[in-house]
């Protein structure tokens, strides 16, 4: 399967597409040469229509990384979440570009490890705590979660010597709408079967967009499309109609924490679908277009997200009932990073709903940053393979 994948061309012809990180750091260089101020986010929750209303820049400032855990658990108990433990310690080491570029930074209460950890960071920057509320089908949630992002307005146009004009807003929403749009043509790709593209590939898309104006991504999606399109028609795919097709849940995979991907596709498997936190659950939401209240619009948008913060979550159940409609995965692996405790939890609940409601296996998989754990999780990656061949 390796040597297949080989010799299938580069989905997207760029020089820096096997370095993501570099290629959003000159993307902010000239943003900010171009007099854009920053702003740092830790998570989906976060606005950024809002934000790029403004003028400003939104970057993420979760890290995946395991060089900098060491430097983080001198200050943080070392049984923390491997993301906070990570983001917290490029900080501390001045190794986080992204951090030290932002002009202000928002925090979400997601959890109670990055509530503290933005204590610990809050002087260094302007920082506002977004104050999610963690009940979605409370009637009086919505008109919560707009209040904290008007407060949000408020800082930021008092941070950023800037105002928030409603058509600006307005033409975000758009924006990110018609971004989401062409991220579900490419996403209707993983479909098909044997999949026309890598997991690499996946998020390779998901990172230009991150870096490209509408425009500049419908362009993309229209070089892209073609590109799979001719893969297609010469028959060249990523492993074979008899491949274990994955459905990857649970935690951000991003990073080091990538290993388990590229071990799914080392043991023969292949990514279908990502429903974790950085993968492809964003890009199903849909913002209320032409409203009387477009920052209502936005937060209702952003509240929609089903993280396992949500409580009860029977919205992550139905997303996950859509794409498995949709993808047509053999397996689900829940990918759950080590005291990640919500994740953790619901992923009983996932597993037991996957297997009752789709007659699928479902394997959770806890692990970290580090390679200590490789070769336990492709002992068991292989073994879900085995079980899935016997039953054929």
């Amino acid at each position: 399967m390796q040597a297949a994948m080989a010799a299938v061309p580069p989905l997207i012809e760029n020089a820096q597409i096997a370095d993501p990180v570099r290629r959003f750091l000159e993307y902010v260089l000239n943003k900010r040469e171009q007099g854009n101020p920053v702003v740092g986010v830790y998570c989906g929750y976060a606005p950024v229509e809002l934000i790029r209303a403004m003028g400003a820049v939104p970057v993420s400032l979760c890290s995946a990384s395991q060089w900098t855990i060491p430097a983080a658990e001198a200050i943080l108990p070392a049984n923390l979440c491997p993301m906070i433990k990570s983001s917290f310690g490029f900080i501390r080491t001045n190794a986080c570009f992204f951090y030290a570029a932002s002009d202000a930074v928002i925090g979400e209460t997601t959890c109670d490890g990055k509530k503290k950890m933005f204590e610990l960071i809050a002087h260094l920057k302007p920082t506002f705590i977004m104050d999610l509320p963690q009940l979605p089908d409370d009637t009086e949630v919505l008109d919560r979660w707009r209040k904290s992002v008007l407060k949000l307005q408020g800082f930021l146009e008092k941070t950023l010597q800037t105002s928030l004009s409603a058509d600006r807003l307005e033409a975000e929403i758009r924006e990110t709408n018609r971004k989401n749009r062409l991220m579900d043509r490419f996403f209707a790709y993983l479909a098909c079967r044997p999949i026309p593209v890598s997991w690499r590939e996946i998020y390779d898309v998901i990172t230009l967009e991150h870096v490209a104006n509408g425009d500049e991504f419908q362009d993309l999606i229209e070089k892209i499309s073609s590109s799979i399109d001719q893969r297609i028609a010469l028959g060249q795919c990523f492993g074979t109609f008899s491949s274990p097709r994955i459905l990857v849940s649970g935690c951000p995979v991003g990073g080091d924490a990538c290993k388990v991907l590229q071990i799914i596709e080392e043991a023969g498997g292949v990514v279908v679908a990502m429903e974790a936190c950085s993968g492809m659950k964003n890009y199903f939401v849909r913002i209320t277009e032409e409203s009387s209240d477009p920052l209502r619009a936005v937060a209702e948008s952003t509240l929609s997200i089903p993280c396992s913060c949500m409580t009860p979550n029977r919205r992550r159940l139905d997303l996950l009932d859509k794409m498995i409609a949709r993808f047509s995965p053999d397996a689900v692996i829940d990918v759950v990073l080590h005291a990640c405790h919500a994740y953790n939890v619901e992923s009983h609940k996932i597993r037991k709903h996957v297997q009752k409601k789709h007659g699928l296996p479902c394997l959770k998989i806890e692990t970290d940053y580090s390679k200590g754990d490789i070769e336990q999780i492709r002992t068991r990656v292989e073994a879900l393979f085995e079980n899935l061949e016997l039953k054929k």
